[in-house]
């Protein structure tokens, strides 16, 4: 992987970077191309749903399934693939992707007034959360991936904690 000087920032694990894959309302899924340093287009997206709020990785973090630790980003507006943000991690949603744990760290743009003040996945409006769920569960509807129940701000911390 060519060198990245975007780390987990300094008020990690409650607070990050996020590097942005995929931004809010795309139908394209993009990933971070290793050997490149280039976000590159995965696929486009078979169903007619689209990314709730903006995808991406926190830079400098390993999980079990050997990738960065995932994380869903609510912000009032799409942020460009490749650009990085702080977030403040709300909850944790855990999922098996083809037989794989690849939990999902959901979290609120620090610095988007819309979203900053949240604090707890519990504050979110249930219809929001049943957006996000509903995503997760559609995107990959014809592959073996399960979506389990969202966990609390302290089950996110503790996997980014680990994962750094």
């Amino acid at each position: 992987m060519p060198d990245v000087f975007v780390y987990a920032g300094p008020g990690a694990p409650a607070v990050f970077n996020c590097v942005v894959e995929i931004g809010k309302g795309s139908k394209v899924k993009y990933e971070l191309d290793k050997k490149s340093g280039l976000i590159v287009v995965d696929r486009v997206l078979y169903s007619s749903v689209v990314y709730p709020h903006n995808y991406g990785f926190i830079p400098r973090t390993i999980c079990e399934d050997s990738y960065p630790m995932d994380v869903l980003v609510l912000t009032q507006e799409p942020v460009i693939p490749g650009y990085f943000l702080r977030a403040r991690a709300i909850g944790l949603m855990p999922m098996i992707d083809q037989g794989e744990k690849d939990d999902k760290i959901i979290a609120v743009c620090a610095d988007d007034p819309g979203f900053r003040h949240y604090t707890d996945i519990k504050e979110i409006p249930p219809h929001r959360l049943a957006e996000i769920r509903r995503f997760f569960e559609d995107y990959k509807k014809n592959e073996n991936n399960e979506v389990a129940d969202f966990l609390p701000a302290e089950a996110a911390i503790e996997a980014i904690r680990y994962s750094i």
